[in-house]
């Protein structure tokens, strides 16, 4: 109960990462410059609390294959930045919920690993959810910001694969590499100086939730299968929507709410047989 409980918490408070995006006024590389370093100082805090008796230089070192993991989540997390910024946060939301099916395709380009019948069936569903919405895209202004969205799901894809290559790669701590990583290249581009006091606090918020939400998920993924955490992240997609529309007043044009709900449709009967297979394993 207690993992369900963190991953379901991990995937409310990541929910508000749209909405945060476009209330901030600040540009892109702002966001990630002060985002990466308060989240990034939050899991420095988090890896030494948890290291435990393991020497301090083995739970920070990360090696080569460390900030390959970094970079690849540095260049999916700027990506998510400015796709918030440019087109709706529904749109993100959903086309991001296909990750763990460029995963798979990615997985079999690296790895050679064999994916089932019905991740081929949801991932090609999903691949016309996301051609849908970035049709509709074109002709309202947000194409930019959609193919973004689907540069940050393949980096994010790439991203799970690579955990699984690089088995003996402290995650955590990779993901606050990534995130200092945004606070350096950020501050020499962006104007990390010049934020107005609302966006500071709003900036340090997103900081703060951006570690939090990663904790949370972490300590969760531990305590339970990969099918229930799948399963609860789809909690993300009608939180952010709901946010938006609330605090936005922006609601998805048709094509966004058609190509989501194939998404939406073809994730959850993955994540529900999954499920089910799981759970019956277990008791047998």
């Amino acid at each position: 109960m207690t993992g369900i409980a963190l991953v379901a918490l991990s995937a409310v408070i990541f929910s508000v990462s749209g909405v945060l995006t476009k209330v901030i006024e600040s540009d892109g590389w702002t966001i990630a410059c002060w985002r990466g370093l308060i989240g990034g100082l939050a899991v420095i805090a988090y890896v030494e609390f948890r290291r435990g008796s393991t020497p301090r230089d083995q739970a920070f070192r990360l090696g080569l294959r460390g900030w390959i993991l970094a970079s690849v989540g540095s260049a999916a997390s700027i990506a998510f930045i400015y796709a918030f910024k440019l087109t709706y946060v529904a749109n993100v939301a959903v086309i991001y919920a296909t990750a763990p099916f460029f995963a798979a395709g990615l997985g079999w380009i690296a790895m050679r690993e064999v994916a089932r019948g019905r991740t081929l069936v949801a991932g090609a569903l999903s691949l016309l959810g996301v051609a849908i919405i970035v049709s509709g895209g074109m002709g309202i202004g947000k194409l930019e910001g959609d193919l973004l969205a689907v540069a940050m799901t393949l980096g994010n894809a790439a991203y799970i694969v690579l955990i699984r290559k690089y088995a003996d790669v402290p995650v955590v701590w990779a993901g606050g590499a990534s995130a200092l990583q945004l606070f350096v290249v950020g501050g020499l581009i962006g104007t990390p100086f010049e934020v107005s006091m609302q966006d500071a606090a709003l900036l340090v918020l997103f900081g703060i939730t951006f570690a939090g939400a990663v904790i949370l998920w972490t300590e969760g993924t531990r305590l339970i299968p990969s099918a229930h955490s799948a399963l609860l992240g789809t909690i993300e997609i009608p939180c952010a929507t709901l946010l938006a529309w609330v605090i936005l007043n922006e609601f998805p044009p048709l094509a966004a709410v058609l190509g989501g709900s194939v998404i939406i449709l073809a994730v959850l009967w993955h994540a529900a047989i999954d499920y089910r297979q799981e759970k019956h394993e277990t008791f047998r």
